[in-house]
Order: C-alpha cells, then structure tokens, then sequence
C-alpha cells in the first residue's frame, strides 16, 4: 500500500476513535463501559453472520456489472471477490468514493481503463442509497420527525436520476467541455458517462436495487441482535425498530458526505436507539458502538486483509487518485 493511500487509512481509524471516544464521554462513559459488560456476546455471531451475508450479496452485486459491461476478461470470481473486498478499506472516505480503488486494481488486473470501471461504484453507491430509502420508509410510522428528510431525499433522488438518464443534457455538458480548457477530461467523462448510463438503465437499476435490498436488510438484522444483546425483549416490533435506526443513520451519514459517515451516522443511531427502543444512553451508545465495529470496522478490517493478499501477488497499490491523475 502505498504512503497516500496508508495514510488515509490511518487517519479515517484515528477519527473512528475519536467520534466513539466522544460520544461516550457525552453519554457517561461509565455508564457506556458498564453496558458492554453486560452485553450477550452470544448475539455476536449471528452480528456478524449477517454482516457477512451483506458483504457476499454486495459482492454478487459488484460482480454483476461487471460482467455485464464486459470488463471481467481475465478475472476470475476469486479475484473478483478479492478486488470486492480491498475496496472495503476505502469505506471509511466521504461518500465511500474512496471505494473507486477498485477500479484501480481492476487495471492491475486486465487494463480496463479506469474510467469505464468507476462508474460501477457510482451505481453501487445509488443503488445502496435507494435500498436504504425503501428500508428507511418501512418504519416512517415510527418516527414521524424523520419524514421531511425522507420525503426531500426522495426527491433528490428521483431528479438526480432523471437529470442524469437525460442523454440530451449529458452528452450537451461533455460537448461543451471539449471545447473549452478542460477538453482534456471529456472523453474519460463521455466514457463515464456512458458505463453509468447503462448500469442505471431500468432493468438493470430494479435488480441492482433489490439486491441491494436484501442486502442491507442484513445488517437492519444484525442490528437487531445487537440490540436483543442489550436486553431488547425479540419481538417484530424491535425488528421494524432496528431496520429504521440502521438505515436512518446509515443514510444520514452517507448524506453527510463525512468518512464513513462519521459522527453522523454514530449520533443518529444512538438518539434513535434511545427514542424508539427506550434504552438508556449508556446502552444505546454501547449498541451504537457495536453496530459500527461490527459493519463499518468490520469491513475496513476484511480490506485492509485483501489489500495484503492483492499486493502479495500483484505488488504495490497505489491510491485510487493517482490512478485516477494518471489516466487523465
């Protein structure tokens, strides 16, 4: 890995310990200390299997676009779960863009230019952001206060893709750039374009986003068992509960466009926990605490891991915005 690339890491790892730190001493870290004393860590790996089960469906996801542009030449399914997976370091950057190191080592690989891959993390982005809408919206009735931002990402989200399905409008701001001082960009755009208008087709954008579904639905579960660990009575209700706070705070911190959500998405889960399921703030925090080491944390370990693997065998990774500045 290189220096740029290490680095970044290292720093998203610090800010993560700092944002839990904080929330825990907001919270009375005793209180948060004496809560993950008393937690069933019997619940951990049903936590953790349905976390992994996420992974294995998203990785399904990514494979699936990229047979379907043609770039999988030469790359088998393990090292089409292996790129998958060293991406995941890269969970932690704002928005998750940072994940675009996947096309980086997709062109270690077979060549693919990078322009034509990346658009996949665009798609697997939207297509993560609606699956968190629909799962968002099945609990509304619970939360009424969340119901204008939900309404407003909803919106943003229907124009966004509307505006960007609109060829005429594309291709006419691409034309425009090739004529001016950033004539150099234009075609790698044009040939963004053009892999993301075809990942974002109708057919294809259903699927995707049912995949992504069921997904993500993982995780609500293993928020779910986290929250049985913390002495949550199993009902239907604690599930509807958990499937609303996961992907609320999971989509507020994707939104914020901070690392991994960071603080965003830990603050939101915790007032939820605390509002909806009624545990007091040490617990909520500890669950809160739970949750992100056992999705977000989790992840970023599995990819520092692949990320070894990778360049034990094909050498050094370089970071995505030096592939990026490269090709341009």
């Amino acid at each position: 890995m290189d220096k740029s690339l290490r680095s970044k890491v290292v720093i998203s790892v610090v800010l993560g310990v700092i944002v839990m730190l904080g929330l825990s001493l907001f919270s009375d870290i005793g209180k948060v200390g004496d809560s993950l004393s008393t937690f069933n860590w019997l619940m951990l790996p049903a936590v953790l299997g349905f976390t992994i089960f996420n992974y294995v469906l998203r990785w399904l996801k990514w494979d699936y676009y990229l047979r379907k542009l043609g770039q999988g030449t030469n790359v088998s399914y393990g090292q089409s779960a292996l790129l998958f997976c060293a991406g995941m370091v890269m969970a932690v950057t704002p928005g998750k863009v940072g994940e675009v190191l996947k096309s980086g080592l997709l062109k270690r690989l077979n060549g693919t230019p990078i322009s034509r891959s990346a658009p996949i993390v665009l798609a697997e982005r939207l297509t993560d952001g609606l699956a968190m809408l629909l799962l968002m919206g099945t609990g509304l009735a619970l939360y009424p206060p969340a119901r204008p931002a939900f309404v407003a990402l909803v919106i943003l989200s229907v124009l966004g893709l509307s505006l960007f399905q609109n060829r005429r409008i594309a291709l006419g701001f691409i034309g425009w750039l090739e004529r001016g001082r950033l004539a150099r960009f234009a075609k790698p755009l044009h040939s963004f374009y053009e892999s993301s208008a075809e990942l974002l087709s109708g057919r294809l954008l259903v699927v995707s986003t049912i995949i992504s579904v069921v997904s993500w639905a993982g995780e609500c579960v293993a928020m779910y068992y986290v929250l049985r660990g913390f002495g949550a009575e199993a009902s239907g209700s604690l599930l509807l509960q958990s499937t609303f706070i996961f992907a609320a705070s999971t989509l507020f911190g994707l939104v914020s466009f901070l690392p991994g959500g960071l603080g965003a998405s830990e603050v939101s889960s915790t007032l939820l926990i605390t509002t909806l399921v009624k545990l007091g703030e040490g617990a909520a925090t500890a669950a809160t605490i739970v949750i992100r080491f056992c999705t977000l944390w989790f992840g970023v370990l599995v990819g520092i891991v692949a990320m070894s693997i990778f360049a034990h065998r094909y050498g050094l990774i370089e970071s995505e915005a030096t592939n990026l500045a490269k090709e341009a």
